[in-house]
């Protein structure tokens, strides 16, 4: 089987159009048509249904990804292995996570891996948003909700917590909050619903019912900046909020807790560059994990 059919194969698959798939690669979409044309040819079946909105694998095209992704990794592996010194990681590797998780921790800690591996390039991906692995926009994915499908490895990496917070400067010209039911004197600041991603997000209700003014923010960041610029109340991740000396955590018996999970694919460990970064991954949130729990 030709491997640059199958490279077409894949990025038809993960992109979802042919043109789309074209401009992935640099090649025209004639090119990726011909090729993928040739494979079904080979293969004697088609392996999308090309409508107008897109291409939809077929049964046959569902069961020959995970053939074409097992070779893949295997040929990066091999390739890897050829153009480095025995002790050498080198080559680029992606991970997407929460973008309060990548900014407040990850992006401090990966750090520490490329000083330790100079020629491997990492590349943080923290968005407010999930990340497909089959598709290839990571290599590496954390995530807020264990997947309860696909071909995935999961490693639940840590629990962590989440109170309510304000700025000083808030609470020295609103007062502080004795009840939840209180929080209508406030303005909570939120998430926006229609743009949650994971099931997770959804400790902001508790304050919401009782608020009258609401300012919401999609991203945990934009949160935290707002939290701490004074506009109002929210429920913000523990180990994030502790880091400014300006939060004060109001409302103490309200608090929630969460948990992270890693996710990569079946074949990845054949790619060093890739099973570094995991295990240094799960290494320092074993090493760090009382950093997101309360403090006593």
């Amino acid at each position: 089987m030709d491997w640059d059919h199958l490279r077409i194969f894949l990025a038809v698959a993960r992109q979802g159009q042919l043109l789309a798939a074209a401009r992935r690669l640099g090649v025209n979409h004639s090119t990726v048509a011909r090729r993928l044309d040739a494979l079904e040819l080979a293969l004697g079946t088609p392996l999308f249904d090309r409508r107008p909105s897109g291409c939809v694998p077929t049964p046959a095209g569902d069961r020959l990804l995970p053939v074409a992704e097992k070779i893949e990794f295997e040929l990066l592996g091999v390739a890897e292995a050829i153009h480095r010194e025995e002790d050498e990681v080198s080559g680029t590797v992606r991970i997407g996570a929460p973008d309060g998780l990548g900014n407040y921790f990850l992006a401090t800690e990966l750090g520490e891996l490329t000083h330790r591996h100079p020629n491997l390039i990492v590349e943080l991906v923290p968005l407010p948003r999930t990340f497909s692995l089959s598709r290839r926009e990571a290599d590496l994915a954390i995530v807020l909700d264990r997947p309860v499908e696909g071909r995935l490895v999961v490693v639940r990496l840590v629990d962590y917590t989440l109170s309510i917070y304000a700025a000083r400067s808030y609470l020295a010209r609103h007062g502080t909050p004795a009840t939840a039911e209180a929080v209508r004197d406030h303005t909570v600041v939120t998430g926006v619903e229609d743009l949650a991603y994971a099931s997770a997000l959804d400790y902001s209700a508790i304050l919401e019912r009782h608020a009258v003014r609401i300012f919401r923010c999609a991203s945990v960041v934009g949160q935290i900046e707002a939290v701490r610029a004074g506009i109002g109340i929210g429920v913000l991740h523990d180990f994030a909020a502790r880091s400014f000396d300006d939060m004060v955590r109001v409302l103490p018996e309200i608090s929630f807790r969460r948990s992270y999970f890693l996710l990569s694919h079946p074949d990845a460990s054949t790619v060093r560059r890739i099973s570094v970064l995991h295990d240094f991954v799960v290494r320092r949130f074993k090493e760090q994990r009382l950093r997101f729990l309360p403090q006593s």
